[in-house]
């Protein structure tokens, strides 16, 4: 059993010499036969060992259980820390069930007793088995999963490591009964009032019976499969990222022909991996990342709602996976940001460069200038204040000779500018009339006429070297 499970944790990399292994101990068969494995793997390879019970004040016999841990603590010198919680006040007051609340104090009070053993690093140990893996398989395989949940219980999930893994139920029964060790018996594991109980108690035992005596281990080879498949999946996913799609501070961006060339089983990875990263995958399934494939896959823009508060956007050629309440959808609530121009001058606008601007008499001998970043308008058609401003609801562009308007939304649509950069691009205007939007065009009625007096020059010299639309 020591070799065994000593074999495993080196294959996944769980324990370090001289480090720091915080186990939960709760006193049952398995927690106490992780207790005492450890302390003979510790006889061959040196770490620092605590341990942690926790009392989730549910039964009378609770105290006891919690006396014999610490005996034990008491005998091999080990660190103990008993956390009490009411977990059936906690599961109320949260609204969770009485697995999903022991659940969340068990692992709280793991991680506060790791950050007091170990100043970095370190794991903690629980007492997961072979059996509750195959367990666990079923119970995701029923209610529908994919790869990931047909894995079953990982051996590490980040400080989270299981030793026992390799291991079944029987093992470690036979492994404490041959060393004289005994251990605490919780009569709640016994019924079937949790879903995981029944699994336990009946369709397991009738597969080892009826269907294969090896029915268990058979599950954990193919659980084992499935998480080299897994790993394997997730490496070509995060390297079929990098061809298509860019991380910034508010979620990913993709160009969305690069993503469309990869395998279509792997585009539902990419978009995982973008969650995940994003620390956003906790309550999507299945449904939620092919309906984000459909989006991107079909005709002109869109949105779809994701939970754990996401919003994936298609803009052309363009998708973005965003947390939500960035400033994304045509202008609405956005904050906008001002600068005033005066017409002889220079200041700097904030992420976009040095502005600088001057008036002179217009000749009519001279050239037009046609560059992106530098633009002659019309002085005497500018009356009123100009501003540098992100856009407002009812800003318009005079876009012909015939001075008919466009709205600036219509014409970041016609010209595709993606719905990420709308609410940040900077436009020159004045009041709702949009003079200049830098980087695509001036608008028709500030446009240099044979009639132009006097011209305003304006120039950007720009903080990067991308350019845009010149007009």
């Amino acid at each position: 059993m020591v070799s065994k499970v000593l074999a495993y944790m080196e294959k996944y990399r769980m324990l370090e010499e001289g480090g720091t292994i915080v186990a939960g101990v709760s006193g049952g068969a398995d927690s106490v036969c992780l207790l005492f494995v450890l302390l003979e793997i510790r006889k061959r390879l040196p770490f620092h060992l605590a341990v942690v019970h926790v009392n989730h004040g549910l039964r009378q016999e609770a105290a006891q259980d919690a006396a014999y841990v610490q005996e034990i603590c008491r005998r091999e010198q080990l660190p103990f820390y008993l956390v009490e919680e009411d977990v059936g006040a906690y599961a109320k007051k949260q609204g969770l069930s009485l697995e999903e609340a022991g659940r969340e104090v068990r692992y709280r009070a793991f991680y506060n007793v790791l950050g007091k053993e170990a100043e970095s690093g370190g794991r903690i140990a629980v007492a997961h088995n072979s059996n509750d893996r195959a367990e666990t398989m079923l119970f995701h395989l029923f209610r529908g999963t994919g790869i990931t949940g047909l894995s079953g219980i990982l051996p590490v999930n980040g400080e989270i490591i299981r030793p026992l893994l390799c291991v079944s139920r029987s093992e470690i029964e036979k492994w404490l009964s041959h060393h004289g060790i005994d251990y605490c018996r919780d009569v709640t594991n016994e019924g079937d009032d949790y879903t995981r109980n029944r699994i336990r108690h009946h369709i397991l035992p009738y597969a080892g019976e009826a269907v294969s005596r090896g029915a268990v281990s058979h599950m954990n080879e193919t659980a084992e499969q499935l998480l080299g498949a897994k790993d394997y999946i997730e490496r070509q996913a995060a390297a079929a990222l990098k061809r298509c799609a860019s991380k910034g501070e508010d979620g990913f961006e993709l160009n969305l022909p690069a993503f469309e060339k990869e395998d279509d089983y792997l585009k539902e990875w990419m978009v995982l991996s973008c969650l995940r990263q994003m620390k956003a995958a906790k309550d999507v399934g299945s449904v939620h990342v092919k309906s984000v494939c459909r989006l991107f896959r079909r005709e002109g823009n869109g949105e779809v709602h994701l939970p754990s508060g996401v919003t994936v956007y298609k803009s052309y050629e363009k998708g973005m996976i965003l947390r939500k309440g960035k400033p994304l959808p045509d202008g609405k609530g956005a904050e906008v940001r001002e600068y005033r121009v005066a017409k002889e001058g220079e200041f700097e606008l904030p992420g976009v460069g040095r502005v600088s601007t001057t008036v002179f008499p217009y000749e009519k001998s001279q050239n037009i200038p046609q560059k992106t970043y530098t633009k002659w308008l019309d002085c005497d058609k500018i009356t009123k204040s100009m501003v540098f401003r992100t856009r407002k609801q009812g800003d318009f562009l005079t876009v012909n000779g015939g001075l008919h308007h466009k709205s600036l939304q219509d014409y970041f649509v016609n010209e595709k500018v993606p719905r990420k950069d709308r609410d940040s691009l900077y436009v020159l205007a004045e009041d709702s009339h949009i003079i200049w939007v830098p980087g695509y065009r001036i608008s028709e009625y500030y446009k240099v006429s044979g009639a132009t007096r006097k011209i305003l020059q304006i120039t950007i010299n720009r903080q990067d070297d991308t350019g845009g639309k010149g007009s």
